[in-house]
């Protein structure tokens, strides 16, 4: 059985789903801190509509990534549908865009693997380092990591999946370090090899 599933995504409670996309032709879709909070006031309220916990987070400046456990029947796939819907309607109108803001469809992969999750976890906080933006994991502010290490207060964010899964915040960030070091990911995750590179 695959570890991971992109196409005919059986949305199921109790599981987790990876949701991402980027920008059409590599565009910077967040090129203001307002539209970096924007969306993360929209994931929030559609998190809390559609009985969804976001465990892992990234928005960078020309993609994101969303770790997501999908707790009901509403699918994990409607909060990207809601939130960028959403967001590029109100891009285009203060931005004069025209035209679609990103490359395709949102991208979607059933995690069913707990080593799998882990790691990909590690991937997703480890992006604005791994692509230049900042010098320390801590120092981007549009990742739900200051989050896991308690250096702010988030509703985006389980602390009881940290608990299960890490055995400390210390040794989860030795984890994420542990990435940015080797760049090692388990085969069922090369598609993370296709992320492109952050604009800087």
């Amino acid at each position: 059985m695959p570890h991971a599933r992109k196409d005919n995504i059986d949305w199921l409670p109790d599981n987790y789903y990876h949701l991402y996309n980027r920008g059409a032709r590599r565009l910077t879709i967040f090129p203001e801190e307002d539209n970096y909070l924007f969306v993360l006031r929209k994931v929030k309220k559609y998190c809390a509509e559609c009985d969804l916990t976001l465990i892992a987070y990234c928005l960078m400046p020309n993609h994101y990534h969303f770790l997501t456990r999908q707790n009901g029947e509403h699918p994990a796939g409607l909060l990207p549908q809601r939130v960028f819907n959403s967001y590029s309607k109100a891009y285009n109108k203060k931005y004069e865009h025209s035209g679609t803001l990103f490359e395709r469809r949102f991208q979607a992969k059933h995690i069913i693997d707990d080593t799998y999750l882990r790691h990909l976890c590690r991937y997703i906080h480890a992006n604005p380092v791994k692509d230049g933006l900042v010098g320390r994991l801590e120092d981007w502010p549009y990742s739900n990591y200051p989050e896991w290490m308690d250096l702010r207060p988030g509703a985006l964010f389980d602390s009881a999946f940290v608990a299960d899964f890490f055995e400390s915040k210390a040794s989860y960030k030795a984890f994420v370090l542990d990435f940015l070091s080797t760049r090692y990911l388990p085969d069922g995750l090369d598609y993370l090899n296709d992320d492109p590179p952050a604009n800087k």
